[in-house]
């Protein structure tokens, strides 16, 4: 495997990136997040990428913070990370085939759908060493009860993956023989949704939960009205008329 501290390969309008610091398990170096933000900035550029894959190579997908410092000059923030992630246009997916802890948990509590080994652990840690789950809270709290993330984040416990699941960090937990055939089901259902419509539906589930709703019908009223006079709209109306796939759709499986 090359030795970049991220990886990425493009196919069939999916690009995944791997995070490729097993030895360092995947922790938040300076080298990680800039590799990482560079890299989802440019399949975020990247017209011949619909969804991006974020996934793992080693037995952690990610340590969180990297406590040992030093290494190149941060050129980005956890928070850029997270904004990255959250506010680009193109759905982001978690292939998450190792442990989770701090950060970790951040970094796939921000994919837009995820998959998680049964053989990981998942663990907001950070009490344990005198910190809190403060940056990572943003993008983890909404998808808690508020039962279930006192007692998660409270203990720094760390939970197994089917219990992270139930509570609502990620979408399916499934044996880590069947990750990629799950991930790969996922992804030719989002490949079907065109490029534009997908970029809007991910844009209203997170602006529309924090909108009065005023301003949300008048915001999605708009929205819709721009969808439906799109050349993408046209294309798809009269692909589905004729019944058949829209040009978007890939001709080939993953």
């Amino acid at each position: 495997m090359a030795d970049g501290p991220t990886l990425l390969s493009i196919e069939g309008g999916v690009a995944t990136i791997t995070l490729n610091r097993p030895k360092e398990r995947n922790s938040l170096s300076s080298s990680l997040l800039n590799s990482l933000c560079d890299q989802l900035k440019a399949c975020t550029s990247d017209d011949a990428v619909r969804v991006i894959v974020i996934t793992n190579a080693g037995n952690t997908f990610c340590a969180g913070a990297n406590l040992k410092g030093g290494g190149e000059a941060p050129r980005y923030t956890l928070v850029d990370l997270f904004t990255l992630m959250r506010e680009g246009p193109k759905v982001v997916v978690g292939k998450i085939m190792g442990h989770c802890t701090g950060g970790g948990v951040g970094m796939a509590a921000a994919c837009d759908i995820s998959v998680i080994s049964s053989k990981a652990e998942v663990g907001f840690t950070e009490v344990r060493i005198g910190v809190s789950p403060a940056i990572i809270s943003v993008v983890c709290l909404p998808k808690l009860r508020r039962g279930d993330a006192a007692e998660l984040m409270l203990s720094g416990e760390k939970v197994s993956a089917s219990r992270a699941t139930e509570a609502g960090l990620f979408n399916y937990c499934v044996p880590e023989e069947s990750v990629e055939s799950k991930t790969g089901e996922l992804l030719a259902k989002l490949l079907r949704g065109g490029p534009k419509a997908l970029a809007a539906t991910k844009s209203l589930i997170y602006k529309v939960p924090g909108m009065q709703s005023t301003e949300a019908f008048k915001w999605t009223q708009e929205l819709s009205m721009s969808l439906f006079q799109s050349q993408e709209a046209m294309e798809g109306i009269a692909a589905f008329a004729q019944r058949k796939d829209a040009p978007w759709v890939p001709t080939s499986k993953l």
